[in-house]
């Protein structure tokens, strides 16, 4: 089954019509790609899946539920989350606590238990802190949970804003251009690490990406945009050689 199935999207700016007729089907656990040439619609899809846009026209499902007209705060508590190609990090804060953040849906306790710190708040507070030190031991971040975020490398900083997507317990994770700015040690990591996040939580990932090395190494099947429209849907290596994929890259 499908978890997000997206049939005739399209999304109007004036008389510009940034994303015309997409279709999107991504099977539970799936690794998908979302590639093409800048301006082709990438990110505006990913702000239509999350609710910052409103789609002009089409259906958009997660896990069988419509969400279509909900809020962004909707649709993480339906279990979607996502990155920025942007880094938008709370700074000013330390590593952990911009994990924790990001698990304030999870909490159990009420204001009047958090106000009057009741041994309810303590024991809460206590598994937030495990729950948010497993995540980022997965992302080798736990030795420097202390840190403030703006202290990080740029490499661990885009691999913190990834594990705080991760701590909302998403179904669908939206990786914008997650290599974007790292070297090529640094994309090799990161490869391994989403291959690790799919496997170990069981969640589904669609990544938006310019580094076709990652994008063949770990994606399964990829979506082409070119001018907001399809141009290619299929595998990374018959997409790839598809010669109509290769003119909206380099030109005829």
């Amino acid at each position: 089954m499908a978890l997000l199935e997206v049939k005739n999207l399209g999304i109007s700016f004036g008389g510009l019509r940034a994303v015309d007729d997409v279709n999107l089907n991504i099977e539970k656990g799936q690794l998908y790609g979302l590639i093409g040439p800048n301006g082709a619609g990438k990110t505006t899809i990913f702000n239509l899946l999350t609710g910052v846009y409103r789609p002009t026209t089409g259906t958009i499902k997660v896990d069988g539920v419509d969400i279509v007209g909900k809020s962004p705060s909707e649709i993480c508590q339906n279990g979607v989350a996502r990155t920025f190609q942007n880094i938008r990090l709370f700074k000013k804060m330390t590593v952990l606590d911009n994990v924790k953040a990001a698990l304030h849906n999870q909490v159990k306790y009420s204001l009047f238990t958090s106000f009057f710190r009741t041994s309810n708040y303590y024991q809460s507070e206590k598994q937030m802190n495990e729950k948010a030190m497993e995540i980022l031991k997965v992302f080798d971040l736990d030795g420097q949970a202390n840190y403030l975020a703006s202290n990080l490398p740029y490499g661990k900083q885009r691999k913190l804003e990834i594990a705080r997507g991760l701590a909302t317990n998403p179904k669908l994770l939206l990786l914008d251009e997650p290599a974007a700015g790292m070297n090529p040690n640094e994309t090799a990591e990161l490869m391994e690490t989403i291959r690790l996040v799919r496997d170990k939580y069981n969640i589904t990932i669609l990544l938006i990406e310019h580094d076709m090395k990652l994008v063949t190494g770990i994606c399964e099947k990829i979506l082409v945009l070119n001018f907001g429209t399809e141009l290619a849907t299929g595998a990374p290596e018959d997409v790839l050689n598809n010669p109509e994929v290769i003119t909206a890259y380099l030109g005829e």
